[in-house]
């Protein structure tokens, strides 16, 4: 699955989880793939089990590429 960095950052911002936003911005690509980019998901303190928790939440709305 892929996801917008930028939109990624804003939720995690919006939870108040400025940390790992700052995070996310310094070590992940502009598209994120999940799993591509799982190992730096998981040094961000993410992991995909929390991104799809988030995305059927609504949390990305409907910004998501299959």
């Amino acid at each position: 699955m892929q996801i917008s960095r930028e939109q990624l950052v804003q939720v995690l911002r919006t939870e108040g989880d400025n940390d790992t936003a700052d995070k996310v911005e310094g070590d992940l690509p502009e598209q994120i793939d999940t799993d591509r980019d799982g190992d730096a998901l998981t040094a961000a303190g993410l992991d995909r089990t929390q991104l799809m928790a988030k995305l059927a939440g609504g949390a990305f709305g409907g910004t998501l590429a299959p």
